[in-house]
């Protein structure tokens, strides 16, 4: 078995996630509590407790995501668990798999994608920008219809997630618009995303810039586990490279169709997603048909796999 360990973005946080995986590892609830004292708020209790609309906030969603995948990780190890040939993350989770690869320390990860999502959300305003998912038009037609119908706002394919499952972002005038014109173009569904953050979009240029800026000055080294990057569907050969891939892509789409086909042309049999929700898994088996796949956030989990 050749397998990879994947790692959710944005979308798959939940009140009193890894909960049941804290009961019987310790070290779940330690990594929270490490994690909490680097931010200075405590996300443990934002994760068990809520409000939703707290943990919701993309500055604090990033750093609960990236604390609850590498928790997952770290059990993982801690039960002796083999590595995998390859690591990959849908957009946040790329710097999930950065922390659990070794190329950013836990604590300068938590801090560095806190402030990526106040980056995020300051490009801007609330209530100017959104995401939609189309669904059953393939990425061609909805590129053509973004293009057809942006006008003088900004409106792109952003999320390449699975054949027909295309995420859009851009001013909330232009999504407004998209969802009629796609349906028109035969989308089965055209969803508005619960976000107002028009994420890897043109919009989110400052907050690249202020992302390279931060990024200078954080200690960032080259993977121990090879990790396939959103942006170019490929591996970072140097530090100053993985640094560029993130900075890259913030303002650009997540190849995350091209990422999960080239791990597979690899070699890689078996995807574990490694977090709460099984978002990506999903997206894997509509991308390729007959790969194994699972979700280690629960107890019973690994007792399947390790």
């Amino acid at each position: 078995m050749s397998f990879s360990i994947i790692f959710p973005g944005q979308g798959s946080q939940a009140i009193g996630m890894m909960g049941e995986l804290a009961t019987r590892h310790s070290l779940v609830k330690d990594l929270f509590v490490e994690a909490s004292d680097a931010l200075g708020v405590d996300l443990w209790a934002m994760t068990q407790q809520g409000p939703i609309d707290l943990l919701s906030q993309t500055e604090n969603t990033q750093p609960a995501l990236l604390t609850a995948g590498v928790a997952a990780w770290r059990v993982w190890c801690d039960l002796g668990g083999q590595h995998p040939a390859i690591m990959a993350g849908h957009s946040l989770g790329e710097y999930t798999a950065l922390v659990a690869a070794g190329a950013l320390s836990f604590a300068d990860g938590v801090k560095l994608v806190r402030d990526r999502g106040r980056y995020m959300q300051e490009a801007v305003p609330a209530g100017e920008g959104g995401m939609a998912a189309i669904i059953g038009l393939d990425d061609e037609q909805v590129i053509k219809v973004c293009a057809e119908i942006a006008g003088e706002d900004v409106l792109q394919a952003v999320n390449f997630n699975a054949p027909g499952q295309v995420v859009i972002a851009g001013s909330i005038a232009a999504i407004e618009r998209a969802a009629p014109a796609m349906k028109a173009a035969g989308a089965k569904r055209a969803l508005p995303l619960p976000v107002s953050i028009p994420a890897h979009s043109s919009l989110m240029s400052s907050a690249s810039a202020r992302l390279a800026e931060r990024l200078a000055s954080t200690d960032v080294r080259v993977p121990n586990i090879p990790v396939l990057h959103n942006h170019n569907v490929q591996i970072a050969q140097d530090s100053d490279q993985v640094k560029a891939n993130l900075v890259s892509q913030l303002d650009s789409p997540v190849r995350w169709v091209e990422t999960v086909v080239t791990m597979h042309q690899q070699g890689v049999d078996t995807f574990i997603e490694s977090g709460p929700g099984k978002v990506l898994g999903g997206m894997v088996k509509r991308i390729i048909k007959g790969v194994n796949i699972a979700c280690i956030d629960k107890p019973e989990a690994f007792n399947a796999l390790i």
